[in-house]
């Protein structure tokens, strides 16, 4: 019998992870080891016993590896209690239940032996997956990067409106969760005044953002800066019907079929899976994968359009429509909303890195550039580019076609 081993990587407890651009980093966290795994998998009887420890995650917030085990690999994943507390993965793992029964190809989760999707052990929460079928081509690839091709943002685009279909008549209420989190909730009502009383209750309610805050003209910044989008997506509102969805659908999250033409295998990772709406969806979609935003700043304003990648957005959005076509109103919200997409996220990754990791850079940068430099950049000449892009998308849908 072979003895349990785990990959150096493990051995010496670091493992590289992505920084906030390009750049490669230690973790902030621990990596997993494989007397860790084992006392965890003692909790999951249809496990087996892991035998050796493989790949290990670069993503930042979490630690996660691959677990070679009698049963086949796993997929671990840890995460701070802080961050995400065994109620809050199970909200998560019951929306991945309803979309396996829809029969929607996503990670399935084990149960442990107490029938839980998630167990707490000290300080951290963990869960467990098989691994899905595919193969995980954009496994080292960072969010805001584009897709290799236009056929590999189709198949993202199709696979996008199933998991939306799929999702109908799952009306669990919208997850509480605090820390690196994504939702519609600060911008979903037509009155200016409401946006800012449901950001001034978003900052109360996380200590650590207020602390941050009260240093910060944030209501002023609001103003000027987010509410003139608010104003262009208030009245398409209505038109938005309430959905649970991914909310971080980049090609990373995705394995892919192994033989052409390329296709979505499995949909992976919802962590920041929550109520919100299919058009909110689709703009967290092409924020993710459309825009180079890390090669934004060293790029002068005039030479900035390339990297908006059109031909892959309009791939994308052709695809999903081939599925589930959008209303008019709903086209007309994209680009309304999409300048807004990446709000709240910004807001809960502020509190996690000033509250959790107490780093002032990447404070200040989640609120500069995340929170509000990504919303001024739509009116830069690449970003009204791409706007105008998605409006001529959606005149389309009220003008007669030509013959």
């Amino acid at each position: 019998m072979n003895e349990p081993r785990q990959d150096a990587a493990a051995d010496n407890g670091t493992v590289l992870s992505h920084g906030m651009g390009f750049d490669v980093v230690a973790s902030s966290w621990p990596a997993l080891t494989l007397d860790e795994v084992a006392r965890l998998l003692r909790h999951y009887p249809q496990a087996g016993a892991v035998t050796r420890l493989g790949w290990h995650s670069p993503r930042p917030f979490s630690s996660a590896c691959v677990a070679d085990t009698g049963s086949g690999p796993l997929f671990i994943k840890r995460l701070l209690r802080e961050i995400r507390t065994v109620d809050e993965l199970t909200d998560e793992h019951r929306f991945m239940a309803h979309l396996r029964q829809r029969g929607l190809a996503v990670s399935e989760v084990l149960q442990a032996g107490d029938g839980s999707t998630a167990h707490a052990d000290g300080g951290w929460t963990y869960e467990v997956q098989r691994v899905g079928q595919g193969v995980d081509r954009y496994r080292d690839a960072t969010s805001w990067t584009p897709f290799v091709s236009t056929e590999d943002a189709a198949a993202a685009g199709s696979a996008l409106a199933k998991l939306h279909l799929a999702a109908r008549g799952y009306d669990a209420p919208a997850r509480s969760t605090k820390l690196l989190a994504s939702g519609f909730t600060l911008f979903n009502t037509e009155d200016p005044q409401h946006v800012l009383e449901r950001i001034g209750r978003y900052i109360q309610q996380r200590p650590a953002l207020a602390d941050y805050l009260a240093q910060r003209d944030w209501r002023q910044q609001v103003t000027q800066v987010l509410l003139p989008f608010h104003a262009r997506l208030g009245p398409l509102l209505g038109g938005l019907a309430p959905l649970w969805t991914h909310n971080d659908w980049h090609a990373s999250n995705l394995l892919w079929q192994a033989q052409e033409p390329p296709a979505v295998a499995t949909v992976v990772d919802f962590g920041l899976a929550d109520r919100t709406c299919a058009i909110y969806d689709l703009a967290i979609a092409i924020e993710r994968n459309m825009i180079e935003w890390l090669v934004l700043p060293s790029t002068p304003p005039a030479a900035q359009r390339p990297l908006v990648h059109i031909g892959q957005l309009d791939a994308m959005l052709d695809a999903y429509e081939a599925v589930r076509p959008l209303s008019v109103l709903e086209a007309a919200a994209l680009p309304a909303l999409l300048p807004l997409a990446h709000v709240e996220f910004a807001l809960s990754e502020l509190a996690y890195f000033h509250g959790v990791q107490k780093s002032a850079e990447n404070s200040a940068l989640a609120y500069d550039t995340y929170f509000l430099g990504h919303a001024e950049w739509f009116g830069s000449d690449a970003g009204r580019y791409l706007l105008d892009h998605l409006q001529r998308r959606c005149d389309r849908k009220t003008r007669p076609q030509e013959s």
